[in-house]
Order: structure tokens, then sequence, then C-alpha cells
């Protein structure tokens, strides 16, 4: 029967309320820290800056090989295997083998079971391939180890992109790959970019190395000029005492002996021993800080530093000393990033999209509204009104989830009124033709919302799924839709079938003896 009792009464007004006073905020201010939040606005609708990223893999190539270079010396040493010309030229690795070594390689190198040349069941392909000619070898990756290479690189520099935006507080940025090897960024609201474009670009390196008392290049040492000064240069050993990966955490601070702003680092524990152990035995000498193979600064070492903390100078001031300790946190990128595409979305795009949503969404309201009260007259009246409280349930769980609303999700709050008056009128026909075969009003209206029901729920839950799937598919503006109208199903089915219900029941039983109730 159309019967609710007290307390489930009680829990829809109490639900409802929390559920509206978050949608309120929206609108209204309050001092209430506890329910400070907003919907964010998407890109299309802020505006803000658009960056597409690209992640240049040859470097990561060169070095991964250079890695291998040792990885083969080692092994054909382990295994009595001699090698000749071992060099590494246009991401080729070549060398001569004598006719007794070619067997043993194969089977080191082309086996399963490799530990060098890592074989995937999967692709059915090593990660490097080999061809053998005249016992002169060539080694190259293979276009499955190149995928792989670049997806996990792709995936690693989402990953500190997302970091570096997150340290600067950018409010909901959007950060999703697109394709192979690109990076797609959005900044709703960030109209200067200019810094944020500076941070994603550095690959951020970070090694300490002795300066060489050597006066000229040769092996093991290389030339490497200055950060603020590019016609400076110094002879560097290549020997990394410590690197970025020891890094614990990063920060701007002031020296207050020279009053200088410098970075602050502290190091883990297996970086700590090994600073203090290099520091320990180079007093005297300049110890190069580097980043992205640019010298920042290269004090010289006058005493021991044991206690895994230190400091970065490099004529910094505050601005630059917080985006660097921002960078070291971060992590370093595996591969550097270059923008190939760069867009800034003004606001006016943003307040004519959000004005037209509005006025499409009043439009379509009203001639809802209309259609409806014509229609089914109080009843009509009802769904309405469960209408308006079911926008402000779907804008308030949008508010409590801090969603970000962009243009194709005013289309999923449109799309959701049309579907929150559909389940309406089916019930409401239903109720019409059970009141043809009941004369009991109370009975024919509490079966045709439970008739009605399956027709709905399956209609509802099909669309739901097509929401999920879609989250899941898609990316950016669709995910957006999706997300609106997902939510915007399932507050239509409990404003149908509570609050609309409760209104119906009231009216029901207050004018059961009308002869024509709808």
């Amino acid at each position: 029967m159309l019967y609710f009792s007290k307390i489930r009464i009680f829990l829809i007004i109490i639900f409802s309320t929390i559920i509206f006073y978050f949608s309120l905020s929206n609108f209204l201010k309050f001092d209430d820290n506890f329910f400070k939040k907003k919907i964010n606005l998407g890109l299309d609708l802020q505006g803000g800056s658009y960056l597409l990223l690209e992640v240049d893999n040859d470097p990561l190539i060169i070095q991964k090989l250079q890695a291998k270079l040792i990885d083969i010396k080692k092994t054909a040493k382990t295994n009595n295997i001699l090698l000749k010309k071992l060099e590494l030229n246009n991401n080729i690795i070549s060398f001569d083998l004598d006719d007794n070594s070619v067997e043993t390689f194969n089977k080191i190198f082309d086996g399963d079971d490799s530990e060098i040349n890592p074989y995937y069941p999967k692709f059915k392909s090593h990660e490097l391939e080999i061809n053998i000619i005249s016992n002169k070898v060539n080694l190259t990756y293979s276009n499955y180890g190149l995928i792989l290479l670049k997806n996990s690189s792709l995936d690693q520099a989402i990953e500190i992109v997302r970091r570096r935006v997150d340290e600067l507080g950018t409010n909901e940025p959007n950060i999703v790959k697109r394709g192979n090897d690109r990076i797609l960024v959005e900044l709703p609201g960030l109209d200067e970019p200019s810094r944020i474009k500076n941070l994603l670009g550095k690959t951020a390196n970070l090694s300490f190395q002795f300066i060489s008392n050597k006066n000229e290049e040769s092996f093991g040492v290389e030339k490497l000029e200055y950060d603020n000064d590019s016609e400076k240069k110094a002879l560097v050993s290549k020997r990394v005492i410590v690197s970025g990966n020891n890094l614990l955490d990063a920060k701007p601070s002031m020296n207050n002996q020279t009053n200088e702003t410098v970075v602050v680092f502290s190091l883990d524990r297996v970086g700590a021993k090994k600073f203090a152990r290099a520091t320990k035995n180079g007093i005297g000498r300049q110890l190069a800080i580097i980043l992205d193979n640019k010298i920042i600064s290269a004090p010289t070492i006058s005493e021991a530093i044991v206690g895994g903390n230190g400091q970065i100078t490099g004529n910094f001031n505050f601005q630059t000393a917080t985006d660097l300790a921002l960078l070291l946190r971060s992590g370093a990128l595996p591969a550097p990033l270059n923008i190939i595409e760069e867009r800034s979305v003004g606001p006016d795009l943003g307040k004519d999209s959000i004005k037209a949503g509005i006025i499409s969404l009043v439009i379509g309201f009203i001639l809802v509204i209309i259609f409806m009260i014509i229609k089914y007259r109080t009843f009509g009246l009802i769904a309405n009104i469960t209408l308006i409280i079911n926008l402000f349930l779907l804008t308030g769980i949008l508010t409590i989830f801090g969603a970000t609303l962009t243009l194709p999700g005013i289309a999923g709050i449109i799309l959701t009124v049309g579907m929150a008056v559909d389940a309406n009128v089916l019930i409401f026909e239903r109720i019409k033709e059970e009141i043809k075969n009941e004369k009991n009003k109370l009975i024919a209206f509490d079966s045709g919302y439970t008739k009605s029901r399956t027709t709905i729920l399956d209609a509802n839950i099909t669309t739901l799924i097509a929401a999920i799937i879609l989250f899941f598919m898609g990316s950016g503006p669709v995910k957006g839709f999706s997300i609106t109208l997902a939510i915007g199903i399932l507050t239509t089915l409990f404003s149908v079938y509570f609050i609309a219900r409760l209104f119906t029941a009231l009216y029901v039983v207050r004018n059961k003896d009308k002869e024509k109730l709808i």
C-alpha cells in the first residue's frame, strides 16, 4: 500500500536536507569549513591552459642500451666469451665474437630464460633482436621491446607530471594519455602557464659528482657547463656519488649566515652513507651539484657531512628555490618532455557555454513542466517538484565528490531531466490502467508504482551500464558526461520512488474520495 513509516519519512528528509545543503553551497556562501565545497568548472567552462606534451624517448633508449653494454661485458666475462670492438652507434650495440663463443652467446642471449635479454611469452619476442653475420653481432631493440619501454616511460612521466602539477595547487587538473607517447594536460583557471611549462620541461635528473683535477676530457671525465653561465665550464668525474633517487625531501630555506636563499635536502639511509663517505674522503675538493647535465653550484668540501642533510646554493630567489625543491621532491622524468601544442582558453568561452547550457536547460525544463501539468494536473505538479528536487540532489552529490563540470556534463544534466520525467510518465500511465480495473484508488496507485518498477529499472540500469562503459573507455569530456549521467540515474530513481511516491501517497490518502484523481 501507499504507506511510509515515520522513520522512513525522517530518513528521506534528513538525507535530502544534507544533499540540499551541499548543493546550495554552490550558490550561497557558508562560514562552514566542513561544507566548504563547490563544483569545479572544467576547462571549457572556466577557461585555462591546454598543453600537449610529447615524451622524447631517444635519450632513454640510449641510456638503456648503455646500461646493456655494461651488462653484456659482465655476462661475457662470467661465461668466458671473448668480445671484440664492443660499441654503441645509432642505437645498435655491435661487437665481434670468435667461432667458439657463438653457440654459448646464443644460449645466453636467445634462450627463453635469458636474464640479460628477457623473453616475453605474450608477444613471443625478446627485448633485443639479435642479428649475427660472420661472427659480427648487432643488438637492437625489438618492436615489442620498444613498445614496453615507451609505455613504461609514458606511465612514469604521467605520474611525475601529476605530482608536479599537484604541488602547484592547480585546481582539478586533467592529465591523461594521448596515443603512445603524448600527455594531455588541462589546467582550468590557469591563465599564465609559463611557470608550469618551465617545470614540466625539466627532466630534473639530480646528481652529486666531484670536479676533476684533470685539465682535459678523458675516459671517465666529461665537460659540463654552469647553469647560470653557459660560457663557464668544468671537467666533472662521471662517477655519481649520490643521485636524486636517494633524495627524501627538499624545500626552500634561508641561510642565516650568508642571507641567501638555498634548497635544503635530506637523503635516505643509503644516500646518507654514500654522501658521508664521499665528503669525508674528499675534504678540500669541489663537489658539483648537477641538474640535467648543468652545474648548479660546486662548493668546496670543508668537513664531512654525516647527517644525510645538506643544502644547494646557486643565486636562487625564493621562487626559483621553491621550483627546484618541487622538481626534486616530485622525482626525475624518465625522458625529456617537449611541448608540441599549447592553447589558452579564455573565460569568455566558458561564460558563453554556461549561458547556452543554462538557457537550454531552462527552456527544456519549462516545456516539461507545462506538458506535465496539462497532462496530469496535480500529479504533473508533483512530478515537477520532484524534478526540481532531483536537480538539487544531483548538484549536491557532484559537489560532495568535488566533480568537475564540463559542457558535456551539462548535457548529462539535461538528459537526466528527460529521464526523470520519463519515469513519472510510465508510472502515471500505469496507474491509469490500474484504475480502470480496480475500484480502490489506494490499491490502484500502489499497483501502478509496483508494476512499473521493472520497466523503469530495466531502462535505467541499461543506461547506467552504458554510462559506466563510457567512463572506463572514454576520456576527458566523455568521462564528465558519463559521471553526470550515472549520478543523474541514481538520483532519478531515488526521487521517483521515495520523494515523488511520498508526495503522491500524501495526496491520494487525503483525496481518495474524489471521482477523478488522475
